[in-house]
């Protein structure tokens, strides 16, 4: 049993257990320990990377020294989107990176999560040897510490988001630029409030910026892609031609077309995959998704002949897919989209450009591309539960699921879920019909209540 990652790194209330600054400590002290078993006598080097909450000053600075306090050395390139810590990890050949973000939760909350040496997220065995070694006594042995010159130190590193921009406009066509069009970006006053607004503005766009004024407690507070009304209004508002809202680390974008209609990850997987299979990019003629996805995608693949495999809801696990069977997109509903010939993990911006990329080669406005597919009526409903309860204990909740189930045979759906970074129960109801399938995900919600 985990006890202290979940889906996506360590997560929760910041300050509070389990996310301490004394825990925090504590596992920097594990992550080196585990990678000296690998590399014994190195002088390690360690990346840290955040986002814009409040707390991640105190992370920062506890993380360091459990690192440096093991011989091991840190880089730190304070807010950065969690796809360019990936990269600077990468590129500076350095052991290990951590990035210190609660990715679209409240500012309240943050997270740490870990990336190998070539900007991979470790693997969830490593993530087991981590919380072993944590929770053991081994670190309490004053043996493992160095001492006098041997104790690590901490440097900064003043032009990582330089890098970055460089990296990500990489990814896009030389021969083109985005003179001509207008678009509104929506930083959700996060780790890409730097990043973002210079990578499309220096690619010849007309940038309007918004939420990109982070005041450590504003971080996706009515913005970013959990907020989708604020990039649609602000897209009619300015007449724009695309708006993007990115989530409070970086890593995944959501899409708003001419007319302030919001585009999410399914549509835009599907966009990409009938591009990049029609100019032979798609690699094993397939795409990999999760079972939260709209069955509409499943429908418009397989009509194209493009295999659909399904991960388990995460893009850990989408892209843990994807490398085991050569696949070369992947990604979710929520806006993480993989592009694994340009990155190890999902990447907002460079999901834009690739959005962008095809708009120009096909001379087509979003509005336009989007007409490939038709998406099912979904409700998602969040539910805040005090803790995660076994639902095959719950009957009474089974038999309304399998009612339901009856009803919407072959032209809908229900899936359920906890989520695996919040104390949220999700309930998604998926048919052809909007107002049926609301009603159904509101008394399943009633039922449910019941039990908590």
């Amino acid at each position: 049993m985990r006890k202290l990652f979940g889906t996506d790194g360590v997560r929760g209330i910041a300050n509070k257990d389990p996310l301490t600054p004394e825990n925090a400590l504590r596992l920097g002290m594990a992550l080196i320990y585990i990678l000296n078993l690998k590399s014994p006598g190195k002088k390690l080097k360690v990346v840290i990377g955040k986002d814009t909450r409040i707390s991640g000053y105190i992370f920062e600075t506890a993380l360091s020294s459990g690192i440096c306090s093991m011989g091991s050395d840190v880089y730190l390139i304070g807010p950065m989107p969690t796809p360019g810590v990936a990269f600077i990890t990468s590129s500076m050949r350095a052991d290990a990176g951590v990035v210190i973000s609660a990715s679209h939760n409240p500012y309240y909350d943050n997270g740490i999560k870990f990336f190998d040496s070539k900007g991979f997220k470790f693997p969830e065995e490593i993530e087991y040897k981590i919380e072993d070694i944590f929770f053991s006594s081994i670190l309490d042995s004053s043996k493992l510490r160095p001492v006098n010159a041997n104790v690590g130190k901490a440097h900064r590193i003043d032009d990582a988001t330089g890098r970055y921009v460089i990296f990500a406009k990489l990814t896009f066509p030389k021969c083109l630029t985005l003179n001509g069009l207008k678009i509104v970006i929506d930083c959700a006053n996060g780790a890409g409030y730097k990043a973002a607004p210079e990578v499309f503005s220096e690619l010849g766009a007309e940038v309007i910026v918004v939420a990109s004024r982070p005041d450590g407690l504003n971080i996706n507070e009515k913005c970013g892609s959990t907020y989708p009304e604020f990039i649609s209004s602000e897209v009619l508002k300015n007449k724009a031609d695309l708006g993007i809202a990115f989530d409070g680390d970086g890593d995944r974008a959501i899409f708003c077309d001419e007319n302030g209609s919001i585009l999410y990850g399914d549509e835009f997987l599907a966009i990409c995959a009938l591009y990049m299979k029609n100019i032979g990019e798609l690699k094993n003629n397939g795409i990999v998704t999760t079972s939260m996805s709209n069955v509409a995608l499943e429908i418009l693949m397989k009509k194209n002949g493009i295999n659909i495999i399904y991960a388990d809801v995460g893009d850990r696990y989408i892209m843990e897919k994807m490398v085991e069977q050569g696949y070369n997109l992947g990604g979710e509903q929520s806006g993480h989209v993989i592009f694994l010939d340009d990155a190890n993990t999902g990447d907002g911006i460079i999901s834009a450009l690739k959005l962008l990329t095809i708009m120009i080669r096909l001379n087509k406005s979003l509005f336009e591309l989007r007409k490939v597919m038709t998406p099912f009526p979904q409700v998602l409903i969040n539910i805040d539960v005090p803790y995660k309860k076994n639902l095959d204990e719950l009957p009474e909740f089974n038999k309304k699921i399998n009612y339901y189930n009856k009803i919407l045979e072959n032209r809908g759906r229900i899936f359920i879920r906890y989520s695996g970074t919040q104390n949220y129960l999700r309930i998604l109801v998926e048919g052809e019909d909007g107002e049926e399938i609301k009603k159904i995900g509101l008394d399943l919600k009633e039922e449910l209540l019941k039990h908590f």
